[in-house]
């Protein structure tokens, strides 16, 4: 996976690279060349394009510098300018190059009422934002914030103009197109932008892509900062790959390689027992449709056989649709589970490899029962296996056990309503089994936590590293940038952000894939990553399909989740 460092990380892995011979000057050299190669690839197709390139005076303004010099060099035809917020030394070997190349150059402090900076972005089919990279220091001020919101004002001038074509009706609608003309290449992180926290200047210019370099920043996958980051593009330089201070970065950023890779093989000659079997534990009368959604998630995912343990009253809504799974018929109260479902679970527990609870309970007190019941007998379990360990010769007689494996819960994952009945339980996090998956959102993490949802938002990267640890849990803490936690300190991130997940019944299908990957055999922490992964691959193939995540529904997710493990084959 890619690694995420902070400010302060980041620059502790580039000096360790200058002293291991990668030289600053070779690191801006491979950053600006990035750079130039996505700034190529956003001006593709354009005939004689117009690049603006805007120059702090920093390590962001020569990576800004080089790009500038390097698309020059590619596009023979292309017009690029640079506009420089202070004049750069004479001796300054890249900015040298771009006078030697014969660009064109305009300085800020000649530019007093920023016609020329307005003129130079609005005229622009691409700009560059080399202004401060992960320097940036909130609330912008002086010069810079003056040029900041000369090229918002020039930018939002140039795209409000609608030449007569761009109204023909489209025969075909294109995924989520680029806001258009000037495009906006951020460098490193977009100027404004907090990359540490993702704190946001109001005057911040907002990018079309965002290319950073090493690493990702948590500021870029932070919201709001991560509003303004557009596409996000990583380019890793060549960092020697044993480097310490790299190697030792705890957070990741998840990408489809690492994915692939954690995926379990299919062999041809395997039959459904190959693929392990899961229970979901799911439904009541008034959210019958959270169980088929986890159903057939579970099911895209690979899972050899899906039980639902529903109240009856789901099982007769979901039967006739969900034709491949099998029931488990449980003890309800009007329609809701009841706690004396709990041994009916135990009883029927051998065989399977994984344990889904909590989509469309409702919160009903029997159901709050249920839940307490199944966890309180998994610990009792649990400290009886322990004092065998430890050679006391407990006997059926002297504790009360039936045999082992109808006590003992398989793999767990808690979602939706058992997370919220779990809230209501004094130091619940005591009663899960080792390595348990929570998937909560960020009202249910603020409940599990007894705190404020807008102290989630704020804090999301320490809370959920924080809890993890405390709780001895796997937390996927849902949202734009899903995090997924683990005990020992790793958290990865998930690069997706889109509204198509933003919608009732998401958060049940990707409990669904979570349960039917543990169902095959993989590690909880790998499973909660891909199954994060596929989710929000395929809340993007929903919204492609319908031109859009405007109208994608839970069940277009769970349609596509077949989709998006092809795309990873």
């Amino acid at each position: 996976m890619i690694k995420i460092a902070s400010i302060e990380e980041t620059r502790r892995v580039e000096a360790a690279a200058d002293a291991n011979g990668l030289s600053y000057a070779s690191m801006m050299e491979q950053a600006g060349t990035a750079a130039a190669q996505r700034a190529l690839a956003l001006i593709e197709g354009l005939d004689a394009p117009r690049i603006t390139a805007l120059i702090g005076q920093g390590n962001n303004g020569g990576d800004g510098l080089v790009a500038a010099r390097v698309i020059a060099q590619q596009r023979p035809d292309a017009l690029v300018r640079c506009y420089l917020l202070t004049r750069r030394d004479e001796t300054d070997v890249n900015f040298k190059a771009v006078q030697d190349a014969g660009l064109l150059i305009a300085y800020s402090e000649d530019d007093h009422d920023n016609r020329v900076l307005r003129n130079m972005v609005a005229s622009a089919d691409l700009v560059l934002d080399a202004v401060f990279g992960i320097g940036a220091r909130l609330p912008i001020k002086n010069d810079a914030l003056k040029v900041l919101r000369g090229a918002n004002q020039a930018i939002k001038d140039r795209r409000a103009f609608l030449p007569p074509e761009t109204l023909i009706i489209p025969t075909q609608v294109v995924a989520t197109p680029l806001a258009g003309l000037p495009r906006v290449l951020a460098i490193d992180c977009p100027s404004g932008l907090d990359c540490d926290t993702g704190a946001l200047d109001a005057n911040a210019i907002h990018a079309d892509e965002t290319v950073t370099f090493i690493a990702a920043k948590p500021g870029l996958l932070t919201f709001p900062g991560a509003a303004a980051v557009g596409r996000l593009s990583i380019a890793p330089l060549e960092m020697p790959v044993d480097l310490p201070e790299l190697k030792a970065l705890p957070h990741s950023l998840v990408d489809s390689v690492s994915v692939k890779n954690y995926l379990p093989s299919r062999a041809l000659d395997s039959n459904k027992g190959s693929f392990g079997k899961a229970l979901i534990v799911a439904g009541s009368v008034n959210y019958s449709g959270a169980a088929g959604l986890a159903a057939k998630a579970a099911y895209r995912s690979g899972a050899g056989l899906v039980t639902v343990g529903a109240p009856g009253p789901v099982i007769s809504a979901l039967a006739a649709g969900l034709l491949e799974a099998t029931w488990m018929l449980l003890p309800h109260d009007m329609g809701v589970l009841a706690e004396s479902a709990a041994s009916m679970i135990y009883e029927q527990l051998e065989g399977y490899k994984a344990l889904l609870l909590g989509p469309g309970w409702g919160q009903e007190e029997t159901t709050g029962d249920l839940l307490k019941a199944l966890l309180q007998k998994s610990e009792k379990m649990a400290a009886r296996k322990n004092k065998r360990s430890m050679g006391f010769g407990l006997t059926k007689e002297t504790d009360g056990a039936q045999d082992d494996k109808s006590l003992t819960l398989p793999p767990l994952v808690l979602d939706a309503d058992a997370l919220n009945l779990l809230a209501k339980i004094e130091s619940w996090w005591s009663l899960l089994p080792p390595n348990s998956i929570i998937t909560p959102h960020p009202g249910e993490m603020g409940r599990l936590a007894g705190i404020e949802t807008s102290d989630v938002q704020s804090n999301r990267w320490q809370l959920v590293q924080q809890k993890a640890a405390e709780w001895n849990a796997i937390i996927v803490l849902k949202g734009a940038h899903t995090l997924i936690a683990s005990p020992q300190g790793q958290v990865a991130a998930l690069p997706f952000k889109t509204d198509a997940l933003a919608t009732a019944g998401t958060g049940d299908v990707l409990a669904g894939i979570i349960v039917g990957l543990l169902a095959q055999g993989m590690e909880p922490f790998e499973a909660a990553v891909c199954a994060g992964y596929v989710h929000g691959l395929a809340g993007e193939q929903a919204a492609l399909r319908l031109g859009g995540g405007r109208g994608v529904m839970a069940g277009d997710v769970a349609e596509m989740v077949g989709l998006a493990f092809g795309l990873l084959s």
